[in-house]
């Protein structure tokens, strides 16, 4: 048998640590990779995208869906240029992702060359937990172990940089001489982490001795599904959830608040503004103004990262560990609380909230309200579906609207919060979950600048999967989510030449393609679109025509937020009377719904 050459060697090694498939874009930097493909059989497949950003946001969603290491690769320069952002949102959300990159030949480098970049000083933040360069062929192997390996381990970003003349070069195993590194079969196990005993006892005195405990669950505890439920239930707590945390807990839970923050709920807001106890599982929500005073409430987390701890809050009992384990350890000592009229106070609010939501949905706008979307949405979800968000004015109604049961998921850009993420991610989860639903939502402003290059891909392996694929774009001509920061938070009225979209008609731009588009632009047709895109044989593209003045209103108006509105209209906001017109609609749903 030949010797493999150095890239056939690390394609075999990404093999025998599991990774199916890696999205990328080729390049003459990374020409032997992309040759080494051929000898690698059909267990290793390489996704070509239409740019390295979708390569990196596909990888990221894998890591964040499936648990798996996520791998991208890009040529030297300009595509290891645009793995960034993907890159980021993989680091900033704890998501296991190896980024490979070439580079030019070694005896280029320090000249000038063509599309020579330092990558070494470009990639060192965002994978500063591994960084390395292959200059030796015998490098390759423990390269790549340690580069997944400590991706897994730490649920980081790593990348690996190979210049071209290496890809080529015979693979060697490292002699047995000074200053040799070995590798081992690949294998990674994620260890038991909980905290001792004496943690478990102060935590439980904390929660014992709390009369109003609320919970806040993020994407730490999506695997502790039940533990959650059970320490709620016998705390007689209710269960908020950061937005990386949207499946963490079913919706259809009486005690469940919903999201929490600017795009959260009033349920979690008067929860976390009457709680005396905090108990924190898997969460850094950044937020911390909408989290108690501090003083108001004891605080107990538990993360698996000590580097978060007690940065949010100051917690007293603050606890490294697995969220399952820790939990599973903790019920022992926690008491059953026999006085549930918190619980009751705070389902009844649930209950109220969820018929406002109704409520807003139907109030009239100009064509179609953008929550009625997600309203008509919620109620036809699919059993197991992956909803897909991306960050804009959609995230507020996808935080909102949306009662997601047991069994499915969600992801989005939860801490980078960067644009374009949603169609990306939707290739992804269906080419690792070929039966699942799936629903991507965006607006106009993400679709224009990344998701109809994405729907190219979409079209073109919509083969490999079955069962619904639905991404739908909030069309209103309007950079949504800026323009309302530039009203509430800026105070100033909204600034059409940055905000103001060209139209498009993404439903014909989808058919072109060979896709199935929708185009919708009148408040009854919502729900019979959603029918026919739930229930088409391939993905759908379903544009509807929303208006932009429906005012996101946060959960509690502080008083900043609304000196700042009353600025931006009396600054003389070109849609200043329709926006008055649409907030009083929904303060009066607000007055009226008991």
């Amino acid at each position: 048998m030949s010797t493999p050459n150095v890239s056939v060697f690390m394609l075999e090694r990404l093999k025998a640590w599991g990774v199916g498939r890696i999205y990328g874009y080729p390049g003459d930097g990374t020409n032997g990779l992309n040759l080494a493909f051929h000898e690698v059989g059909d267990e290793l497949e390489f996704v070509q995208v239409r740019h390295e950003e979708i390569a990196a946001f596909a990888a990221c969603a894998h890591a964040k869906l499936t648990g798996e290491v996520g791998v991208c690769m890009a040529t030297s320069g300009p595509g290891a240029i645009h793995l960034l952002n993907g890159l980021y949102d993989a680091k900033l959300d704890n998501a296991p992702v190896v980024a490979i990159v070439g580079q030019q030949k070694r005896m280029s480098l320090g000249g000038d060359f063509q599309q020579e970049v330092d990558l070494r000083s470009l990639y060192k933040d965002v994978a500063a937990e591994y960084l390395a360069e292959v200059n030796d062929q015998r490098q390759a192997a423990h390269v790549v172990d340690r580069a997944v390996r400590i991706a897994l381990a730490n649920r980081t970003v790593t990348a690996i940089i190979v210049p071209s003349d290496v890809q080529e070069l015979p693979y060697e195993e490292p002699p047995r001489a000074h200053g040799a590194l070995y590798a081992g079969p690949p294998s990674y196990h994620a260890p038991v982490i909980r905290p001792g005993d004496e943690d478990l006892g102060r935590a439980a005195e904390a929660l014992n001795a709390g009369a109003k405990v609320a919970m806040l669950v993020g994407q730490g505890a999506k695997g502790a599904t039940d533990e959650v439920i059970e320490v709620a239930d016998l705390l007689g707590a209710g269960v908020a959830k950061a937005l990386n945390g949207r499946a963490a807990v079913p919706d259809d839970l009486p005690f469940v608040t919903g999201s929490i923050g600017l795009l959260g709920t009033k349920p979690s807001d008067d929860m976390m503004e009457g709680c005396d106890t905090l108990l924190m599982v898997g969460t850094s929500f950044p937020y911390s103004e909408w989290l108690p005073e501090p003083g108001q409430a004891r605080g107990v987390q538990i993360d698996i990262d000590a580097r978060k701890l007690g940065i949010r809050y100051p917690v007293e009992v603050a606890m490294v560990g697995d969220a399952a384990e820790t939990l599973r350890a903790l019920i022992p000592h926690l008491q059953r609380k026999e006085d549930r009229s918190w619980r009751e106070e705070i389902e009844a609010g649930v209950e109220r909230w969820w018929r406002l939501l109704d409520e807003r949905a139907h109030v009239e706008a100009n064509p179609i309200n953008p929550q009625l979307v997600f309203h008509e949405l919620s109620r036809r979800l699919p059993d197991r579906a992956i909803v897909l968000a991306d960050s804009g004015s959609a995230t507020n109604w996808f935080a909102r609207h949306l009662r997601l049961r047991r069994g499915m998921d969600t992801a989005l850009s939860g801490t980078l919060a960067t644009m374009c993420p949603a169609v990306p991610y939707a290739l992804a989860a269906k080419l690792a979950f070929p039966q699942r639903p799936v629903i991507a939502c965006l607006g106009d402003g993400a679709m224009q600048m990344l998701g109809i290059n994405g729907l190219i891909d979409l079209a073109r392996y919509q083969d490999r999967w079955s069962g619904p694929l639905v991404v739908v774009v909030l069309n209103n001509g309007d950079l949504n989510q800026v323009t309302w920061e530039q009203r509430v938070l800026a105070g100033d009225a909204k600034m059409q030449t940055t905000q103001d979209l060209p139209p498009f008609d993404f439903a014909a731009y989808a058919r072109q393609l060979g896709l199935e588009g929708i185009r919708v632009e009148a408040p009854g047709d919502v729900g019979p679109a959603w029918d026919r895109a739930l229930a088409a044989a391939g993905p759908v593209v379903l544009d509807i025509v929303t208006d932009p003045e429906v005012p996101p209103l946060p959960p509690h108006i502080r008083m900043e937020h609304a000196q700042g509105f009353a600025r931006a209209l009396l600054h003389g906001d070109p849609a200043s009377g329709h926006i008055v017109r649409q907030s009083l609609r929904e303060k009066l749903k607000d007055l009226v719904t008991r």
